[in-house]
Protein backbone atom coordinates (compact mmCIF):
# COMPACT_ATOMS: atom_id res chain seq x y z
CA UNK A 1 0.00 0.00 0.00
CA UNK A 2 1.32 3.39 -0.94
CA UNK A 3 1.86 6.00 1.77
CA UNK A 4 -0.57 8.90 1.47
CA UNK A 5 1.79 11.52 2.91
CA UNK A 6 3.78 13.43 0.32
CA UNK A 7 7.50 13.75 0.95
CA UNK A 8 7.47 17.51 0.41
CA UNK A 9 4.47 18.25 2.64
CA UNK A 10 5.20 20.18 5.82
CA UNK A 11 3.80 18.71 9.00
CA UNK A 12 2.60 20.93 11.84
CA UNK A 13 5.55 22.24 13.83
CA UNK A 14 8.15 21.76 11.07
CA UNK A 15 8.67 25.49 10.61
CA UNK A 16 9.15 25.97 14.34
CA UNK A 17 11.71 23.18 14.41
CA UNK A 18 13.65 24.77 11.54
CA UNK A 19 13.46 28.24 13.11
CA UNK A 20 14.59 26.80 16.42
CA UNK A 21 17.55 25.13 14.73
CA UNK A 22 18.60 28.41 13.10
CA UNK A 23 18.30 30.33 16.39
CA UNK A 24 20.23 27.56 18.16
CA UNK A 25 23.04 27.73 15.59
CA UNK A 26 23.26 31.52 15.94
CA UNK A 27 23.51 31.05 19.71
CA UNK A 28 26.19 28.41 19.24
CA UNK A 29 28.31 30.72 17.10
CA UNK A 30 27.85 33.52 19.65
CA UNK A 31 28.91 31.17 22.44
CA UNK A 32 32.06 30.09 20.61
CA UNK A 33 32.93 33.71 19.84
CA UNK A 34 32.29 34.72 23.45
CA UNK A 35 34.34 31.91 25.00
CA UNK A 36 37.27 32.14 22.55
CA UNK A 37 38.91 35.19 24.20
CA UNK A 38 39.03 33.31 27.49
CA UNK A 39 41.25 30.67 25.90
CA UNK A 40 43.24 33.09 23.76
CA UNK A 41 43.97 35.49 26.61
CA UNK A 42 42.55 38.52 24.81
CA UNK A 43 40.00 41.12 25.90
CA UNK A 44 36.54 39.67 26.63
CA UNK A 45 33.61 40.69 24.49
CA UNK A 46 30.91 43.07 25.76
CA UNK A 47 27.84 41.90 27.66
CA UNK A 48 25.57 41.73 24.61
CA UNK A 49 27.62 38.81 23.29
CA UNK A 50 26.85 36.87 26.45
CA UNK A 51 23.17 37.70 25.92
CA UNK A 52 23.40 36.40 22.35
CA UNK A 53 24.74 33.16 23.78
CA UNK A 54 21.36 32.73 25.46
CA UNK A 55 19.89 32.12 22.01
CA UNK A 56 20.99 28.50 22.28
CA UNK A 57 18.39 27.90 24.98
CA UNK A 58 15.77 29.95 23.16
CA UNK A 59 16.32 27.96 19.96
CA UNK A 60 16.09 24.70 21.87
CA UNK A 61 12.80 25.86 23.39
CA UNK A 62 11.38 26.91 20.01
CA UNK A 63 12.31 23.56 18.46
CA UNK A 64 10.78 21.76 21.45
CA UNK A 65 7.49 23.59 20.93
CA UNK A 66 7.59 22.52 17.27
CA UNK A 67 8.14 18.90 18.25
CA UNK A 68 5.25 19.13 20.70
CA UNK A 69 2.97 20.59 18.01
CA UNK A 70 3.91 17.81 15.62
CA UNK A 71 3.23 15.15 18.25
CA UNK A 72 -0.11 16.72 19.15
CA UNK A 73 -1.13 16.81 15.48
CA UNK A 74 -0.15 13.16 15.13
CA UNK A 75 -2.26 12.23 18.15
CA UNK A 76 -5.25 14.15 16.77
CA UNK A 77 -4.86 12.42 13.41
CA UNK A 78 -4.59 9.00 15.06
CA UNK A 79 -7.73 9.66 17.09
CA UNK A 80 -9.61 10.74 13.97
CA UNK A 81 -8.54 7.61 12.12
CA UNK A 82 -9.38 5.30 15.04
CA UNK A 83 -12.77 6.95 15.63
CA UNK A 84 -13.70 6.73 11.95
CA UNK A 85 -12.53 3.10 11.84
CA UNK A 86 -14.56 2.20 14.91
CA UNK A 87 -17.58 3.98 13.45
CA UNK A 88 -17.46 1.89 10.26
CA UNK A 89 -16.87 -1.30 12.24
CA UNK A 90 -20.05 -0.71 14.27
CA UNK A 91 -22.23 -0.61 11.13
Amino acid sequence: MRDKTQTNSAAPGDRLIRAGAVVFLIGTVATVVTVAPLFLGSTPFPTYMFLLSMLMGVGFLIAGVGVYQGAAAGRRQARAVSSSASGTAAR
